[in-house]
Formats: C-alpha cells, sequence, structure tokens
C-alpha cells in the first residue's frame, strides 16, 4: 500500500482522508471513517457553541461595548469581559499590556535601554486573540482613512508586518481596558 501524505491543515486532512477512506485497508478503514464521523460531530457541537458565545456577547453590556472596537470580535470581546471584568486590578492600560505579553522585554545596562521582542507573559489565549484581531485590522487598513487604520498602515511601513500587528493588539488592549474601566464616558479614536 503506497503512504498516504497530507498537509497539516486541518480542514484539507479531513477532506483528503474522505478521499483516501476507500484506499484504506480492512479495520484501517472502519476507524479512520469513525474518527472521521466523530471530527464532524464536533465541529458541528463546536459550531453550536460559537453562536451561543456569539448571542451570550451581543447581550452582555460591557461586550457589545468592547466590539465597537475594529478587531475585537464576539469571542475576544466575552473573554476580555471573562477574564479581568472591568480591569480593576490593572491601574492603567499599560499594565493590562504588560500582563498580556504585548510590551516590548527591557534589556538595560549601563544606562542604556534597550527593548527586545514582546514578552510573551502572560494569558496567552487572550494576547493571541488580540494578535489575530491586529491581523484583521492591518489587512483591512488598506481600504480606510480612519484615523487607527492610518496608523497602522504608517506602522507598518516604518516597522513591518509583525511589528504593526503587535503594535495594534497592544493598542487594542489599552482602548479594551479604558472601555472598561470608563463604561459609557469613553470616546473611540476619531
Amino acid at each position: 500500500m503506497p503512504d498516504i501524505v497530507l498537509p497539516l491543515k486541518a480542514a484539507t486532512v479531513r477532506r483528503e482522508a474522505h478521499k483516501h477512506l476507500e484506499d484504506l485497508p480492512g479495520w484501517c478503514n472502519t476507524v479512520v471513517g469513525d474518527a472521521l464521523s466523530e471530527l464532524t460531530r464536533l465541529d458541528e457541537r463546536i459550531n453550536q457553541y460559537d453562536k451561543y458565545l456569539a448571542h451570550i456577547a451581543k447581550e452582555d453590556e460591557q461586550s457589545r461595548q468592547l466590539m465597537r472596537l475594529s478587531g475585537v470580535g464576539t469571542t475576544t470581546a466575552s473573554a476580555i469581559v471573562a477574564t479581568i471584568g472591568k480591569g480593576y486590578d490593572f491601574t492603567c492600560g499599560r499594565q493590562f499590556c504588560a500582563w498580556l505579553g504585548l510590551v516590548p522585554g527591557q534589556y538595560s545596562s549601563g544606562g542604556k535601554q534597550r527593548l527586545g521582542r514582546i514578552t510573551k507573559a502572560g494569558d496567552p489565549y487572550l494576547r493571541t486573540l488580540l494578535i489575530m484581531g491586529g491581523k484583521a485590522v492591518l489587512s483591512a487598513a488598506k481600504n480606510k482613512t480612519d484615523p487607527v487604520s492610518r496608523w497602522a498602515i504608517s506602522v507598518q511601513e516604518r516597522r513591518g508586518y509583525w511589528k504593526a500587528v503587535v503594535a495594534i493588539a497592544a493598542k487594542n488592549a489599552r482602548m479594551c481596558w479604558a472601555m472598561l474601566q470608563q463604561g459609557d464616558a469613553f470616546k473611540l479614536p476619531a
């Protein structure tokens, strides 16, 4: 039997595995078929839970407020609210960013400060959600003229794609903290 080599992308593996199911010998066909059926069932349940989360986020005032920011969707908003509440554990937005690991590490010696890569300390799930939102903001910024989009494009031109994505994620984290603290008094950047 020849080897069946598939890429690592989950959707491609599932699609191609269904195509090659008949090529598998005996019980292997049954086992892989059952596993694929179970994966399909789990995907359907995950989609249902995503719908529940979206519904909950749309009903929650704090989540709705956070979703006004570009790059913050239902999952990110509900995760931030569930994790930090109103953000009282942090004295400022920068402290929240540091907790998420979205600030550069500092390496100082002899009075000279050097900033390194982001620390990646703190909650990796929230940091990942904010980074994914930053990527979405940056890709959509090319077609927009609002101040945040212009700022994002200029950061990308000066510092490169990934630094711009992290900068957008950090900016969103700070604005999320400010929104949770100030409530309706918070004004989006004009």
